[in-house]
């Protein structure tokens, strides 16, 4: 048998097969969430410029705000549609074959975007934003479900956190890039929208060489002789045998269930409450407004007094600083725990969020209150990444098991998606109507969600998914023996449609 200190160590495949799907899939989502920003300017001018070339008339202002705000917004629509396909993807395609084909969805619209310009045709953007969402709609459930499922458990919430990393990564990259005197330029920006095809051709061109999901293959699969090869792969000797009949015991408990649809979902008791707290915890993720911090970052720095020139540079840094912190949380993880962390990032969001309120509603009135806005937002930034960002995808693959597990990553995204998708469509008006209100908004959300983690959401470190699924089983009133439902309930339920 393998040493127990063996199960700590990372090997050179495991940690190559978590950048490789990061890098290919979630460094995408945050390249494609902060790249539309720096030459919004630009872009709104070429929207408003080819239309005059077809009609011999300008776009209104309001109408151009809200074409604008459906180009953001299109990105997490189409993350939404993503979300969809989430289940069916990794059921048939595996969770490495998902990601491999998602690929399809980064490549062709980053071809467009990049030709859009040539094209004269804003609508080719509107059009390869869906797709870039529906990419990052399904990259963001299947990379934390994939390595989730690499990862021995002593390391899941370390690399569970990776993905995020990688999105933060993705924003500060789009952010450097669309400095005006690198990308963000009338010649630079259809290169800085098209440079989001380059991850995914990398990851379809090397994460075939590297294992599937060994949960995968043994449990839906079948397949122990090919599950048994992936482990040794990933863990770097051939004593598997422990690993492997921990998944088995996991197979065992859930022969009865088989593929759990989201509908059965929405009604088991059994998993109730890990079911509210995903939707809770992705939610008030979104609805805490942080991507109404990185989709209008200049905006809200210029309302704070930043000059127009330097707001390029102060946006970037904030990036550079969620960067730090998500690097931070990859380290503390395992160490602090799932809970304790998503505490404290909600409720430094909090705080932060109604100093940001009286300092915006001050700053006219007091002349250093401009430096106190920015403090708040880096403040917010740095709360945001410590939980709220990192936590509730990996949260998802430790609460649910193999059965149930894809069904609960398209609820868990649907809602992930459909929250940031609203914030990216409303904020704009709600900045315009409430002005220095409009974070008293978030703020609420958070605390809301603090409270709900503080009284329901259990620590999940170093804990078996048999484990985890046990103490929800207090939880929701019913006995281990209860825990799944006999096999006859789940006849009609094999999709997880």
């Amino acid at each position: 048998m393998a040493c127990p200190h063996f199960q700590w160590r990372i090997t050179l495949v495991l940690a190559l097969a978590t950048l490789i799907a990061a890098f290919g899939s979630s460094f995408q989502y945050g390249y494609n969430v902060a790249a539309v920003n720096s030459p919004s300017e630009l872009m709104k001018q070429f929207y408003n410029n080819t239309y005059y070339d077809r009609t011999g008339k300008l776009i209104e202002s309001f109408h151009l705000m809200l074409l604008w705000s459906v180009t953001v917004s299109m990105f997490p629509f189409g993350g939404f549609i993503g979300s969809l396909l989430v289940g069916p993807m990794v059921n048939n395609l595996g969770r490495k074959g998902a990601l491999l084909f998602n690929n399809i969805f980064s490549i062709v619209p980053a071809i467009f975007m990049g030709c859009s310009e040539i094209a004269a045709s804003f609508e080719l953007i509107i059009v390869s934003r869906l797709l870039v969402g529906i990419c990052a709609g399904v990259s963001s459930n299947v990379v934390p479900m994939y390595l989730g499922e690499l990862a021995p458990k002593n390391l899941r919430g370390a690399l569970g956190v990776i993905p995020q990393l990688f999105i933060t990564i993705g924003i500060l990259v789009a952010q450097l890039f669309g400095l005006r005197n690198l990308l963000a330029n009338e010649e630079g920006w259809p290169i800085l929208l098209g440079l989001t095809g380059v991850p995914a051709a990398l990851q379809l061109l090397v994460l075939p060489f590297f294992p599937e999901s060994p949960r995968y293959l043994l449990i839906q699969k079948k397949d122990q002789v090919a599950a048994r090869k992936a482990l040794q792969t990933l863990r770097g000797w051939d004593e598997v045998d422990t690993e492997m009949e921990e998944i088995r015991k996991e197979d065992e408990e859930e022969k009865a269930a088989g593929s759990i649809s989201v509908w059965r979902l929405l009604q088991m008791k059994s998993l109730r409450w890990q079911l509210i707290s995903i939707i809770v915890l992705m939610g008030g993720q979104q609805l805490s407004g942080v991507n109404a911090i990185y989709y209008y970052a200049d905006e809200i720095y210029l309302s704070a007094g930043v000059k127009s020139s330097d707001v390029q540079y102060v946006t970037a840094g904030t990036g550079a600083v969620n960067v730090f912190m998500t690097v931070f949380t990859v380290f503390v993880v395992e160490l602090w725990g799932r809970r304790l962390l998503l505490l404290l990032g909600f409720s430094t969001c909090m705080v932060s969020c109604g100093v940001l309120t009286a300092a915006l509603a001050l700053q006219d009135a007091i002349s250093w209150m401009p430096y106190v806005s920015i403090a708040c937002v880096i403040i917010y930034v740095i709360g945001h990444a410590v939980g709220p960002s990192p936590i509730p995808a990996l949260f998802i693959t430790e609460v649910f098991l193999q059965s149930s597990r894809p069904a609960a990553y398209m609820i868990g995204g649907s809602v992930h998606w459909l929250s940031n998708f609203t914030v990216g469509l409303v904020f704009p008006f709600i900045q315009v109507g409430l002005g220095p209100y409009s974070f008293i908004v978030f703020g609420t959300v958070c605390l809301l969600t603090t409270i709900y983690i503080f009284l329901v959401v259990p620590e999940t470190k170093a804990k078996t998914f048999i484990e985890i699924n046990h103490i929800f089983a207090k939880k929701n009133k019913v006995s281990e023996m209860e825990i799944y439902p006999e096999k006859e309930e789940f006849k009609t339920s094999q999709s997880p449609l």
